[in-house]
Formats: structure tokens, sequence, C-alpha cells
């Protein structure tokens, strides 16, 4: 499982998607969205804006999941 650390209360899932490496642009996560390859702690998601927060696990179909973790100590 990758691990991606924010800052922040939290992040827009396109922005995510992008630090994580799986998009290259954000606009590309409009046909993933579509074919229903994106799901958010198991549910399926499908908006690009969606918020992400902190334990949130975000799954793509053909990637590793996503771990959002809290940069704080």
């Amino acid at each position: 499982m990758q691990e991606v650390y924010i800052k922040t209360e939290f992040i827009k899932l396109n922005q995510l998607l992008k630090l994580a490496g799986v998009l290259d642009q954000g606009s590309d996560i409009k046909y993933m969205l579509e074919s229903g390859m994106i799901r958010l702690n198991g549910s399926a998601v499908s908006e690009r804006g969606r918020k992400i927060r902190v334990n949130d696990v975000v799954s793509v179909t053909g990637y590793e999941d996503i771990l959002v973790k809290t940069d704080e100590l």
C-alpha cells in the first residue's frame, strides 16, 4: 500500500491521484470515474473533487492502494 502524506485537513481526489503518480493531468480522472475504477474506503466515487481525509484508502483499478496519512507528529 502506498502512503501519501498531507499537511492539511483534506486533499481533493484529483490532487491526491496526481500526487500519488496515478494521473499525469487532473482531467484524466474523468474516464476513471465514469468507468468505476476509483473507490474510497470500498465505495465507488463519482466526484473528482471529493475530499479525502487522513486514514482514507483510495483504490484505483490497476494501481496500488493509497493510504492518506498526516505529516504532523
